[in-house]
């Protein structure tokens, strides 16, 4: 009698298979090897796929052993830096390890996470400029750079996300000297690059995926190797990013990064030229009141309507006047030295940016703006990348996967495919194998005032105090604006004793970390919380979201979008808004649940989930937990957690 041998795929994920033989404990998961086999039929075939997977399917190692046992040119593009990173530190060498493959893997990031030596050096010249605060950061940076290896500035951990001296020691397109910089053989970027082309398998992420697919980063020439593999996870937010890279923007960022980089250059090397510090102080100054003219508060906006506010429309023409003689005073200091001729690329690259955020009166397209704590962001995007994308895929003759946890709204694929023009892709749908209607209970709150009333914030932290008090801390509270983030946080600080971890007082990182090292912490944070966020067990057992993550009708980018759909007489809401809300609330809420053991209280502060028809859709969409509108139940269930713990 014949013993008939599974496919290599298939036997790699059984009992006696590889993953078995390193993994203690293992146990085939029947969705994870579907999902695997079609994984591998992709590549094989050279299609398209489409796979959510429910938390907790395994969806990494189910991509990774058919893209490893295919022997080809493979590409991995994740969302986030925690799941790239991940990926290559953790998965892959397990993987590797237990396929005894010989495959050359390399990890990949954008130029902006990379230590730029010239950077620094030039930073170390004038660095009395900076305040008190970002001294302290480049000190760190200083001590961290003389020991690293990769110059991955996602190992400084010590110096806040949003710290001023970054674009002080990172490069940008604009800013690099290339094969003219004094630094290159030592630089980062550069080995980087080199190694992942010479790998089998890199591993990169969605921004430098489409930022190289766009032609926008041409800083050396090939950025990410042919391949004949294309694995997009976390693809959820394909369509969004390929939109930015298929546009323009125009930044006061880049205004004021080319002034400091000019006025350093005029206080060391061209002392001569009085009207050089002049320009560039009376152009950074220029854009700081151009930055003053938008709310406080980081907002985003209709660019087409606020360019027609007379005081707006003033001083972006003083913008011009200003960067063009900017321009004309470089010009006479070309050919002193390479850093003053790539300012001179820089500025006459703004003023052709300008020139397109200028024309407003374009169809197709959308303008907008964005603002930070420090800058404004003028936009010009595309309103479809589907024509571009469906003809990118057919023209590459790859196998395409495009998988997340969160793909599918009220059961199908049509909303993500449509948006990238992914044609006759095979589909699978894989639920998650937690038992969630007896790990967890989702709870909405009854009689809050609506999202705009003054008291929501008031009525937010009362419900979040019985929460936190009976989960003793291990609790994420997620909103979808940094105001209300701002203001439960100040709230909050007045009537618990827990510590507060707020989202940009340090880094990402090291949030997690101090969330995970303290008992009882509460961490606060917004959208970049709500993914590629992995905290198992009772460090974390309740998860409060403050409403529905509907994007702000306002959003430039949304009513164009919404006007188009209109134009087809379609439903905007339910075509656009709806999905994508249902998709946002997916990620947060996969925050809760992330393994077989994990037990908690998911609590969504927004009874439009029960009382608007679309409430099911939502519902629908989400794990099947235990529902209740009653906190004392809540209460009680975290409180048996403890007490069990």
């Amino acid at each position: 009698m014949s013993i008939i041998k599974k496919p290599p795929v298939e036997h790699a994920f059984s009992s006696s298979g590889a993953l078995a033989q390193i993994i203690n404990g293992y146990a085939p998961r029947q969705a994870q090897i579907d999902m695997a086999v079609e994984v591998a039929n992709a590549i094989d075939k050279q299609s398209s796929l489409i796979v959510e997977a429910g938390t907790g399917t395994g969806k990494t190692f189910a991509y990774l052993i058919p893209a490893l046992l295919s022997k080809k040119q493979i590409i991995i593009s994740t969302g986030t830096k925690n799941l790239q990173e991940q990926l290559f530190h953790k998965d892959l060498p397990l993987i590797v390890k237990a396929l005894k493959n010989n495959v050359q893997v390399a990890l990949l990031k954008g130029r902006s996470n990379y230590l730029c030596l010239q950077r620094v050096a030039l930073f170390q010249e004038t660095r009395g400029q900076l305040d008190a605060q970002s001294l302290a950061d480049f000190v760190n940076v200083r001590t961290w750079a003389s020991s690293t290896i990769t110059g991955d500035i996602g190992e400084l951990v010590d110096v806040p996300e949003g710290s001023a001296v970054f674009p002080f020691i990172t490069s940008t397109v604009d800013n690099c000297l290339a094969k003219d910089c004094p630094h290159i053989d030592d630089c980062y970027l550069i080995k980087a690059r080199q190694k992942a082309i010479e790998a089998d398998l890199v591993v990169v992420n969605h921004h430098l995926f489409f930022a190289d697919m766009a032609l926008k980063d041409t800083g050396f020439g090939e950025l990410i190797p042919a391949s004949e593999v294309v694995i997009f996870d976390e693809a959820h937010q394909i369509p969004d990013i390929a939109s930015e890279y298929f546009g323009e923007s125009f930044s006061t960022r880049q205004i004021v990064d080319l002034c400091s980089d000019v006025q350093q250059l005029y206080r060391t090397e061209l002392t001569d030229v009085k009207q050089l510090g002049k320009a560039a102080e009376k152009l950074l100054k220029n854009a700081q009141e151009f930055r003053l003219l938008f709310a406080h508060d980081p907002e985003r906006g209709n660019w087409r309507e606020k360019i027609n506010l007379p005081s707006i429309a003033r001083c972006f023409e003083s913008l011009a006047v200003n960067l063009d003689f900017f321009h004309q005073v470089i010009k006479l200091c070309l050919g002193r030295n390479e850093d003053i001729d790539n300012c001179f690329e820089r500025a006459s690259e703004l003023l052709t940016k300008y020139e397109i955020m200028s024309k407003t009166d374009l169809f197709g397209i959308s303008f907008w703006f964005e603002t930070t704590p420090r800058h404004v962001v003028l936009h010009q995007t595309p309103l479809s990348v589907a024509d571009k994308f469906s003809h990118y895929i057919t023209e590459s003759h790859a196998g395409w996967v495009f998988t997340s946890a969160t793909l599918a709204v009220n059961e199908g694929f049509e909303h993500f495919s449509q948006q990238l023009g992914i044609k006759n892709a095979a589909e699978l749908l894989l639920d998650s194998p937690f038992d969630y209607v007896n790990q967890s209970q989702l709870f909405i709150p009854r009689y809050l005032p609506a999202a705009n009333h003054p008291d929501r914030a008031k009525a937010l932290v009362e419900i979040s105090v019985k929460l936190i008090e009976a989960s003793q801390g291990a609790c994420f509270i997620l909103f979808t604006s940094y105001r209300m983030m701002n203001m439960v946080a100040e709230l909050l600080s007045e009537q618990i004793d827990n510590e507060l971890l707020i989202q940009g007082t340090m880094g990402k990182r090291k949030l997690l970390d101090e969330f995970t090292e303290k008992s009882n912490a509460v961490l606060l944070a917004t959208a970049s919380f709500w993914e590629g966020v992995d905290v198992r067990g009772d460090k974390l057992t309740c998860v409060i979201i403050d409403k529905l993550p509907f994007a702000s009708p306002d959003d430039p980018l949304l009513q164009a979008r919404s006007e188009d759909v209109k134009r087809q007489q379609g439903d905007p809401f339910a075509q656009i808004q709806l999905p994508q809300a249902v998709i946002a609330l997916k990620q947060g809420v996969g925050r809760l649940i992330r393994d077989v053991k994990d037990r908690g209280v998911l609590a969504i502060c927004d009874d439009r989930l029960v009382n608007k028809p679309y409430g099911h859709v939502f519902l629908k969409s989400l794990p099947p937990m235990y529902r209740s509108r009653d906190i004392d139940k809540a209460v009680a269930l975290l409180n048996h957690i403890n007490e069990n713990n």
